[in-house]
């Protein structure tokens, strides 16, 4: 299966390597390189964490709370919405946010911390991380101090900030 290498930067000096399936999730794949060239993602925050299931970001930034960064919605690439997208929700695994909504995708990202087998079918998977590093990298994020902020909960106390995303074609 042909994989597309990509590198998630943190302003800390600490790493996730990932290996991205454009033969899983196409739309998807695209959709996150493109913002990640774009520098889309450059800034952005780990905004919602919990521990022993996922660390999300790609979305808002943070300036004394958090402010939303819109990017346009995709298809959602998973079962249930018609796509035959296999990829199983283990940990590692990078996959699509969305709302209740099956086609609002758009620049929100998760990364499982455990097996999230009941995320299978629901939300659109598209690669995992490339290095036990990468992986225990993601899981200490799940498991830094959180508090609720306005309407959300499990925002990070100390930001967990995005440097840039290379991807390495």
């Amino acid at each position: 299966m042909k994989t597309i290498n990509t590198t998630i930067n943190f302003t800390n000096g600490k790493v996730i390597k990932l290996e991205l399936y454009p033969e899983v999730a196409p739309i998807t794949v695209e959709n996150f390189v493109k913002l990640a060239n774009d520098g889309f993602y450059n800034g952005l925050c780990f905004h919602r964490v919990i521990k022993d299931f996922m660390v999300q970001g790609g979305g808002f930034a943070y300036n004394n709370g958090l402010e939303h960064k819109d990017a346009p919605s995709i298809k959602g690439e998973f079962l249930a919405n018609g796509v035959n997208n296999r990829l199983h929700h283990a940990p590692g695994v990078i996959s699509m946010a969305r709302t209740n909504v099956m086609d609002s995708a758009s620049s929100q990202f998760f990364i499982c911390v455990a097996d999230c087998g009941f995320l299978d079918g629901q939300y659109a998977a598209f690669g995992k991380t490339r290095d036990q590093e990468s992986l225990d990298n993601a899981i200490a994020i799940s498991k830094v101090k959180t508090t609720r902020w306005m309407y959300y909960d499990d925002v990070p106390c100390e930001p967990v900030v995005i440097e840039s995303i290379t991807i390495e074609e």
